[in-house]
Order: C-alpha cells, then sequence, then structure tokens
C-alpha cells in the first residue's frame, strides 16, 4: 500500500476506537468536570485517568518526574515519539470554566486512539498528565525534569466558544505573576500618624503608576495586579501590604522590557513612601506558543472531515498557556476547537457550563480525533518523519530543560 493508503486505513481505525469509547471518554469529560481541582491538588482527575489508561494496556506512573499529581502513561515501542498533554486543573470559584475536562478529555481519546495503530505507524505514544496549567505551571516543572526529553513531538487541543480557527491562529502570550511586599512601620492612625510609615499608601502608589504607565505600552502587552493584603484595621497605620501581579507580553523581549518598567512603579512608590519593598516570583513564567507549521497544516487539513472550517483569521489571543515553554523547545502546536454554538466568556461560569453542552461534548470527541489523526500523518509523511526524528537527534541532551530566560 502507499503511504496515503496505509495513512487512511489508520485513521478510520483510529475513529473506530474513538466511536467505540466515546461514552466512556465523555464520562471522564463530566466526572472530571462535576469535580474541580485546583493546581497542584488534581488527585482524584488523575485517577480516574490512569484507571483508564492502565486498563488500556499503557504503562502508567503517577506522581511522574517528581511531581504529585502528574502522570506519565506509555504505550508502543516505535522509533517516533508523539507526547499528548492531558490538562484537568480548575480555576478558583468558577470550576472548569476554561474547560481542562475537554483538554483532558481529548487528551486520553487521542491516547487511545493510537492504541490500535501505534505498531503499523511506527509510534510510541506518552501522554502527560500536565497539572496546574491555570497557576502554577506543570508543564514547566515536568520539562525541567526531562518529561519531553525523548519526544520526537507533542500536542494538545483546548476548547474555547465560537467558531473554529486555524491551529496556528492562537496568539499567546509570555507571562510572569510575581508578589511584591512593602514594608513600613505601624502608629495610631489619628493620634500619630505622622510617626507611621504607610505601606498602604505604596500598594496604592504602585498600582496608580502601573495604571498610567498602561497609556505608554504597545500592542499585545497587557498588565494585572491587586492587593492581596492590605492593612489590619482601620486605625492602625499598615506596615505591610502585598500585592500581586503580572505582566503579559507576545513578544519576549517586549516582556521583559515591561516586567522591568512595572517594577520600577513597585520601586518608585517604596521611595516615595519611605518603605522597603521586595519581590519574587510566584509561579513559573510562560513562554509564547511557536507552532510548527507542518504539524499546523497537518490538524488544519484534517477539520473539514469532521465537518469543521477553520477560519485564519488570527484573532485568538491575550492567555498564556505552559504549552508555549513546551513548543519552544519541541515542535509542537496548541490548537483551539470550538464549543459550536456556544458563546459564553472563558473564566466566566458561563463558559464552564458550556464545557458539557452537546458543543463541549463533540469539541472533545472531535479534538482526540484530530490529534490522534495529525500523529497518525506525520508517522506516515517519510519527509516530515524523517525530519522530526533529525530535529530530535540534533538536540543536544537536557535542550528541553531550559525554555525561556527572564
Amino acid at each position: 500500500m502507499t503511504a496515503s493508503t496505509t495513512d487512511v486505513a489508520l485513521k478510520a481505525r483510529a475513529e473506530a476506537e474513538i466511536g467505540a469509547r466515546r461514552e466512556q471518554l465523555l464520562a471522564l469529560s463530566h466526572a472530571i468536570h462535576a469535580d474541580p481541582e485546583l493546581s497542584w491538588q488534581e488527585h482524584r482527575a488523575v485517577a480516574r485517568i490512569a484507571e483508564i489508561l492502565e486498563g488500556a494496556g499503557f504503562a502508567v506512573e503517577v506522581g511522574a518526574y517528581g511531581v504529585p499529581t502528574a502522570f506519565e502513561a506509555v504505550y508502543g515501542d516505535g522509533d517516533l515519539t508523539v507526547t499528548l498533554c492531558a490538562e484537568y486543573d480548575a480555576l478558583p470559584g468558577v470550576g472548569h470554566a476554561c474547560g481542562h475536562n475537554v483538554i483532558a478529555t481529548a487528551g486520553v481519546g487521542a491516547a487511545l486512539a493510537l492504541v490500535p495503530v501505534a505498531e503499523a505507524a511506527g509510534l510510541r505514544v506518552k501522554l502527560l498528565g500536565t497539572p496546574a496549567e491555570e497557576h502554577g505551571g506543570g508543564k514547566v516543572a515536568l520539562l525541567e525534569a526531562g518529561a519531553w526529553e525523548d519526544s520526537d513531538f507533542s500536542m494538545m487541543v483546548h476548547g474555547y466558544t465560537g467558531v473554529d480557527f486555524s491551529a496556528d491562529a492562537f496568539r499567546s502570550t509570555a507571562v510572569e505573576r510575581f508578589e511584591v511586599e512593602f514594608t513600613g512601620l505601624t502608629a495610631h492612625a489619628a493620634a500619630a500618624p505622622e510617626k507611621g510609615v504607610n505601606a498602604g499608601a505604596a500598594a496604592t502608589l504602585a498600582l496608580t503608576a502601573i495604571a498610567l504607565f498602561r497609556q505608554h505600552m504597545g500592542p499585545e502587552v497587557n498588565i494585572n495586579a491587586f492587593i492581596s493584603h492590605g492593612g489590619d484595621a482601620t486605625n492602625i497605620i499598615p506596615d505591610r501590604t502585598v500585592v500581586q501581579a503580572e505582566v503579559r507580553a507576545a513578544d519576549v523581549d517586549v516582556w521583559r522590557r515591561t516586567k522591568k518598567r512595572v517594577l520600577s512603579c513597585f520601586e518608585g512608590a517604596a521611595i516615595a513612601t519611605g518603605c522597603d519593598w521586595s519581590w519574587r516570583s510566584t509561579e513559573y513564567p510562560y513562554a509564547p506558543v511557536k507552532s510548527d507549521p507542518d504539524l499546523a497544516r497537518l490538524w488544519d487539513a484534517n477539520m473539514p472531515a469532521l465537518g469543521r472550517t477553520p477560519s485564519t483569521e488570527r484573532g485568538l489571543g491575550g492567555g498564556s498557556t505552559d504549552m508555549g515553554n513546551v513548543t519552544q523547545v519541541v515542535p509542537g502546536i496548541h490548537p483551539m476547537i470550538a464549543f459550536l454554538g456556544e458563546t459564553a466568556v472563558p473564566h466566566n461560569p458561563d463558559f464552564a457550563a458550556s464545557a458539557v453542552t452537546q458543543g463541549g461534548d463533540d469539541a472533545a470527541i472531535d479534538g482526540a480525533l484530530l490529534l490522534a489523526w495529525t500523529a497518525l500523518d506525520a508517522a506516515v509523511d517519510p519527509s516530515l518523519r524523517a525530519d522530526l526524528q533529525r530535529r530530535r537527534a540534533e538536540r543536544p541532551a537536557g535542550a528541553t530543560r531550559v525554555t525561556i530566560e527572564t
């Protein structure tokens, strides 16, 4: 058979496997959705997924790479390793309002779909459970531990509302989250205010300076901050305040410069009020997504077969993901798939509801199939397969462990 004929046959077998497991996969999606767990705490989601994968013959390690709520599941011994990613953390207060139940289900479904065709395609299938995407950066922790050192390429899919876009339409931003602490001196706020050094004033002044700085920011730059501790009582000059902040930009150099300016706002507020100040990163920094053009092309070419027509407009942006760090060091894609018929805004309770509608369920199943088909296309294309293997062979040892310099 020709490569094209082989690909059609393998894809049909993968689709049949997805069809046979549709009920099981949607039950997983709904179970994760109904039982939201925050970053680094996703033990029940991991247990549910591990049980399914073990039953399908995967070698599963929970707590892989020293991360308690990560897992690694491997099937097959082909000489081309595809690493799929499953996210499953939820958001504080709004549950799965980013649809990570769909992401997890699509990743699991794709891995299962590749089981009956892995040997014929020469694939080694690896599914990584990657916790704490919303806050923390589980993929970065796994990268640093070497989880992608054996990978030829890596993929995942993220759900959203609206219409479908091309695989490389999503423009994510670099982001770093950090905490700033101002330290002053307490005093009675009415009897001796002149004796105090007001850390609350420093926090207010810093946020005001950041607000004024926004006028001079370029496109695709975003700063957010809030006071997480502002004092203890109205009649005490606060001697300690804490501000949580994040800086995002699509361009890494702009991101670095913006972060420097934002830190200057905090430093200036400390000088103006007489406070001491310090700052520390609270999470791993995220890099922008760098889509591999060949993998993106394959994904887009598969969409029409599922009745999905990808728009080529580059209308998706503003968010950040630790999958960006993966794509900086391994060929990969982070496509989006629409909950068709749904219009809710992400990180809102209405979006959480959309993630278990018919549109959300279809996105989970279609996303699984598209991931599997794209992996098979890459595996049976002799030139692309050789290129992916060459790129892996040319990577120095440890090259996947460092993904962005701050």
